[in-house]
């Protein structure tokens, strides 16, 4: 059995992933922390390995940096990480070898969005992204919005494409640009998660498409990842590794 703490457990994905947690049959949930609440000494009184971390942005990184110097395997699905960030917990991570897992987006869909996306990107140039979530989502872009463009901008770099220019267009109405990919968000109520990815070439489009209905779209992903950082030795950022590596 593998001993799991959730941090974030009273929002509606912690909640969610709890009952999952509890659910299977290989993983044992031993510990709930919130706000207010000391996630460390939660999980230390529980004999947690894997502490599984869905807070919100301004709390996340101190979450991290503690569970990981408590030598606990961080996962973490709180959105709107920086980049920063992500390479002071890899570095914590590589210096005690202990695995971690960032995850900007725990559907297995989303994932093979991307992977046939990254394949898309090496044959048509021109490409755009539009997302849409909820209307409380905090951060916009979404974090897999984000690692996609920066996906097929390293595609592009690696097959020699620079893209195809918009043209003289008013800044403000094209969205955000990453790595030379606009993004466009959206936050709408009634929507959970959705994100295509639109390539463009002469007399034709390719559009790639996930759409989440519900919040248990993200729970496989969940435990596949709370299973998969018990063999990881380093912090990876995505599930592709658990996923798609033998």
């Amino acid at each position: 059995m593998i001993r799991v703490a959730v941090n974030g457990a009273h929002g509606r994905m912690g909640r969610l992933a709890c009952a999952a947690i509890e659910a299977a049959p290989d993983l044992e949930l031993v510990a709930r922390s919130g706000r207010g609440d000391d996630v460390v000494a939660a999980a230390r009184a529980g004999g947690a390995e894997v502490v599984v971390d869905f807070t919100l942005p301004d709390v996340v990184g101190g979450a991290a940096r503690a569970v990981i110097a408590a030598g606990i395997r961080p996962v973490i699905g709180t959105s709107g990480m920086t980049q920063v960030l992500r390479e002071e917990l890899a570095a914590a991570c590589a210096a005690r070898r202990l695995g971690g897992v960032v995850v900007p987006n725990f559907a297995v869909g989303a994932i093979v969005m991307m992977r046939l996306a990254e394949l898309a990107a090496r044959f048509l140039p021109a490409v755009e992204i539009v997302e849409a979530h909820h209307a409380q989502k905090q951060d916009a872009p979404s974090g897999t919005a984000i690692a996609t463009a920066e996906r097929l901008a390293a595609v592009r770099v690696a097959c020699g494409s620079k893209g195809v220019a918009a043209g003289a267009v008013e800044s403000r109405a094209r969205g955000e640009e990453r790595a030379g990919i606009r993004m466009h968000s959206l936050r709408l109520p009634g929507v959970v998660a959705e994100q295509s990815i639109t390539f463009g070439e002469t007399g034709q489009k390719l559009v790639i498409e996930h759409v989440a209905y519900s919040r248990e779209a993200y729970m496989p992903g969940v435990l596949l990842a709370c299973r998969g950082v018990m063999k990881l030795d380093r912090l990876v950022v995505g599930l592709d590794d658990l996923l798609f590596t033998a």
